[in-house]
């Protein structure tokens, strides 16, 4: 059956594509990088990219509790609902992880249809995860209460999803991985195979791909956090693509110049935040050096310097010390005046103090803006 086509791609998006292949060259050493800092800013990323893939269907979380989620700790604010989305998408993302560098790895229906699971089990009645639907599917326009687009008709959503995943496994290889995981993520899309979730389920097959890709780690090549930051400018370019229903012989060209646009913006972004840590780190070491703390306690301070709340929990894991020596810690940082606690007993967390509030904002205050790669 026949599917979205990948556009012809003209010399404009090949230098773009080449100046993203060099960003992420630059950054794929942080990948492999044993430092503290960089586990910090991969769990970050991560957390950062669940939250806007989320927040694109209206699954709103603080950066704490994304942060909380990849860490596998209990939420701050967010309510059961929203936590079990959150939870589901994470074991999801996790699991594409995996895959990225799996020997046996191989494009499956069975695959798209496994991860959906993952994502929505939490919810078997409404929500029937894994299971294709059994009719049709319109998109709703929340501010108008129109429909905007309709899915293909449900008798075809099978031999729909087995020709994306034959295309991935064998005839895509000859794309671009960027224009490789536009494709996937546009047809998947478009065929809204499932009752729920399917841009969730259409940006992870795209990380996916990009992974398998050996592009980067997902944490460092997803534009999951320039969709949810982007949302209507996603949204009206599947609309101008798709046209209100099925139509796979339409132009995809604008399609896949958006998501271009998103991968080099992400990896300025990435590329500053990288930046942005390596600095922050080495401010706050000396903090702590100089108020006599062990260097383990620089965890806590990167982090309530770039403005996340620090729970004794997460420091344990990230200083990897036993819970008696993380309330000490803690406390020392506090009568320092480097944190400060909030809160009582169980719902107790840190703030960044002066001091390392004032880091986080001088570090972030030297960024250079980021830059449309098609402007002009």
């Amino acid at each position: 059956m026949a599917l979205f086509a990948p556009p012809a791609v003209a010399d404009v998006d090949l230098a773009v594509m080449a100046e993203i292949d060099a960003m992420r060259h630059a950054l794929r050493r942080h990948v492999h990088e044993q430092r503290r800092w960089t586990g910090l800013l991969r769990r970050n990323l991560q957390a950062r990219a669940i939250r806007g893939s989320n927040s694109i269907e209206g699954y709103l979380v603080s950066l704490d509790d994304a942060v909380a989620a990849v860490d596998e700790a209990e939420p701050l604010s967010a309510d059961a609902r929203t936590w079990a989305e959150i939870v589901g998408y994470r074991d999801a993302m996790t699991y594409v992880q995996q895959l990225g560098d799996d020997p046996h790895f191989s494009y499956e229906e069975s695959l798209i249809r496994s991860l959906h699971f993952m994502m929505l089990r939490h919810d078997l009645v409404a929500k029937s995860p894994g299971r294709y639907r059994a009719g049709p599917i319109y998109v709703r326009n929340d501010a108008t209460g129109e429909n905007v687009y309709e899915g293909p008709d449900a008798e075809l959503v099978p031999s729909l999803v087995w020709t994306l995943a034959e295309w991935l496994q064998h005839e895509a290889a000859d794309c671009s991985v960027y224009v490789r995981a536009a494709m996937a993520h546009l047809n998947l899309v478009m065929i809204h195979p499932f009752r729920d979730g399917n841009g969730r389920m259409a940006r992870a097959l795209q990380t996916l791909v990009l992974a398998r890709g050996s592009i980067l780690a997902p944490a460092f090549s997803s534009i999951e956090e320039y969709l949810g930051r982007n949302t209507d400018a996603y949204y009206e370019v599947l609309a101008r693509t798709g046209e209100g229903s099925w139509r796979p012989g339409n132009d995809t060209t604008a399609w896949l110049r958006f998501t271009l646009r998103a991968h080099h913006i992400q990896a300025q972004t990435v590329q500053r935040r990288v930046a942005d840590a390596r600095t922050l780190y080495g401010v706050v070491a000396d903090l702590a050096e100089r108020h006599g703390l062990p260097e383990r306690a620089t965890a806590a301070l990167f982090d309530a310097a770039q403005g996340l709340r620090v729970r004794r929990t997460a420091y344990e894991r990230a200083a990897d010390v036993e819970p008696a020596t993380a309330g000490r810690d803690l406390r020392a940082m506090t009568a320092a005046g480097l944190l400060v606690a909030q809160g009582e007993t169980r719902g107790r967390f840190y703030v960044a103090g002066p001091d390392v509030r004032e880091a986080g904002e001088a570090v972030r205050a030297t960024r250079e803006p980021v830059v449309d790669p098609y402007a002009g």
